[in-house]
């Protein structure tokens, strides 16, 4: 069996693959600071995209999406503002998930643009 953090990497990059192929760049992965991680951060023509990457085995407990609650898109937007105000920053700006669901066969993977907002 595969650790939690072997298959988040694996899903980030699967995610990353994904949204690079529909056109994205990879500014950067796994941003931390103090207030939270963002998995990928990337570039949608002059767009700043922040991406939440979710994976899971089964849906039992819900689907990928559904896990990232509201205390969890505060936590990515005070992250993200610390990037912005670091970076000395303040382009056009949106948050993604990506949420792959990881059963048996091939894994689902499904994009959502414009997750939730500033």
């Amino acid at each position: 069996m595969i650790s939690r953090v072997a298959q988040g990497s694996q899903a980030e990059d699967l995610a990353r693959r994904f949204l690079e192929a529909r056109g994205l760049e990879l500014l950067t992965r796994n941003f931390r600071c103090r207030s939270g991680e963002l998995d990928l951060i990337m570039r949608d023509g002059e767009q700043l995209v922040f991406v939440e990457v979710r994976s899971r085995r089964h849906t039992r407990y819900g689907t990928p999406a559904e896990s990232v609650t509201r205390t969890k898109q505060q936590r990515l937007l005070r992250t993200a503002a610390f990037y912005l105000q670091r970076q000395r920053i303040d382009p056009p700006c949106r948050f993604d998930v990506v949420a792959i669901l990881q059963s048996d066969g091939e894994p689902q993977v499904e994009w959502i643009r414009n997750a939730f907002q500033l």
